[in-house]
Parts: C-alpha cells; structure tokens; sequence
C-alpha cells in the first residue's frame, strides 16, 4: 500500500469519490470541481490510498478548519475519509488498513503545516464515517447534533475544542409557490447529486415551483443560516443522505403542486 497526494491525472477520479463506474455520479455536475478550484488556494489537501498493483483504493481531503462548516481556529478538519468498499467497479478495498494509513499520512501532514489537532465528524449509527471508527483511532467527541459527531485529536496542550456551527433559520415559503430550497457548498458529491436533482425537478412545474439555491460556501452565508448542505421544500427539511432519487423528489415536490 502508498499514501500519494491527489495529482491532476487522477482529479476527476476524486470528484466522483472514487465511483467511476457509478452511473449516479453522471447527476452530480460540476460543483465538486469547482469547490476544489476555490479550496486548492486555502489549504485543501487529498490523499489517496494506493494498493500494491497501483490502484486507488481510498481518499481523504481536509483543510484548515476555517473554512469548513464547523467553528474552530488552527486546527485542520476532515471533510471526508473513504475506502471504496462495493465489489462492482475498482471492487472492496476494505479491512486493510487503507482507513487508518490515510488518516495518520493527514494528520502528520496537518501537524507539519502548524496546526495544534486535527477534527473529524461521523454519524452515531454503523455507516459511511462512523463516530465508532474514529473513536477507536484515539479521537474524543466535543460536540453532537441529531445523529452527526464531532470528533477531534488535538496535537498540543493549547489546542481549543471545535463545536458545530448551529443551526440559526430555516426558509421561508413563497405564498402561492411550492418552494425548494438547496443549501449547497459544493464539498461532497452525494449533496451535489441532491441539489442537480432536485433542481431540474423544480423546473418541470413551471412558474408553480421556486427553486432557490443557497451557496454556503460563502462563510458569512453559511453563519447566517446555520446549514452548509440541506434541501427544503416548503420550509420542511428532506433527508439527503442517502441522495433521494430524482423520481422521489419530483414526487414530493408534486405532492406540495397538488395543495395549492
């Protein structure tokens, strides 16, 4: 196994998340691309994990904390960590330490460009970015909301604990619209495959449907709400993960077209 940094060759190999095969990803668009043309000047760093024949197996990407949708300062942040685990495609790269051989090449890293910890979110129940999984890497939870953990390791004595940024307002609705609203910052595929969905669902009813995209990656934006990556229709939030298929959102948004 190789830990390499993310070369151009391989860019759009991790704006699909290492899926290549997937035909799902043909939804996600471009906003990946773009959110790391932004990121690469900030302090955006990919990893991917290599197997002995030279394939990709798994990827990493963090940045400094300040530009994440988490509070903190000086410390560095994991938006994501994924080891390819599905037998189609480049097939099950799991349960051979690429996890843990990509988190410590970031962390030593991060700790080499300054920073004094390093964070990490997951979610309580057994799936992608399991709390459990990093707990068992030496990592202390600080702060939760609903089902999603934050996690951090700091590095020094000095090092201040992170917390989520908290949810402040949710959209309003439009009298005489259904209303679907994308908060969207661009950083994880599978949200861009809800916000491209979603939004070519709201333009086939026509001038019936409001379709608003909220751009988080904005900091002040993103404080202002309190969502980084969130869909609403008619001020209730969608659950997203995982991306709804595009013929259930149409239905939902249908659903709210026939009350009005």
């Amino acid at each position: 196994m190789k830990i390499v940094d993310l070369t151009d060759e391989r860019k759009d190999l991790y704006f699909v998340c290492l899926e290549d095969w997937s035909n799902e990803m043909k939804d996600a668009g471009d906003k990946k691309r773009l959110w790391h043309n932004k990121m690469k000047g900030r302090g955006l760093r990919v990893k991917l994990a290599l197997d002995d024949a030279g394939t990709v197996g798994g990827m990493i990407q963090y940045a400094p904390i300040e530009y994440s949708f988490v509070e903190g300062k000086d410390l560095y942040f994991i938006y994501c960590i994924w080891v390819h685990g599905y037998k189609k495609g480049r097939g099950n790269f799991q349960k051979q330490g690429m996890g843990k051989a990509l988190l410590a090449a970031a962390e030593t890293a991060a700790g080499e460009r300054g920073a004094k910890g390093m964070v990490a979110w997951g979610v309580s129940l057994p799936f992608w970015m399991r709390a459990s999984w990093f707990k068992k890497q030496g990592y202390r939870k600080v702060d939760k909301k609903g089902m999603q953990v934050l996690l951090w390791k700091p590095f020094t004595d000095t090092a201040i604990p992170p917390k989520w940024i908290k949810e402040k307002k949710n959209p309003e609705r439009i009298h005489g619209k259904v209303t679907v609203t994308s908060f969207i910052s661009g950083w994880c595929t599978a949200q861009n495959i809800v916000y491209e969905r979603a939004k070519r669902a709201a333009a086939e009813f026509g001038d019936k449907v409001v379709f608003q995209e909220i751009d988080t990656f904005d900091r002040s934006t993103l404080l202002e709400w309190g969502h980084s990556d969130a869909l609403f229709i008619d001020g209730k939030e969608i659950r997203t993960g995982p991306p709804p298929s595009y013929d259930k959102l149409r239905k939902l948004i249908a659903q709210r077209v026939k009350r009005l």
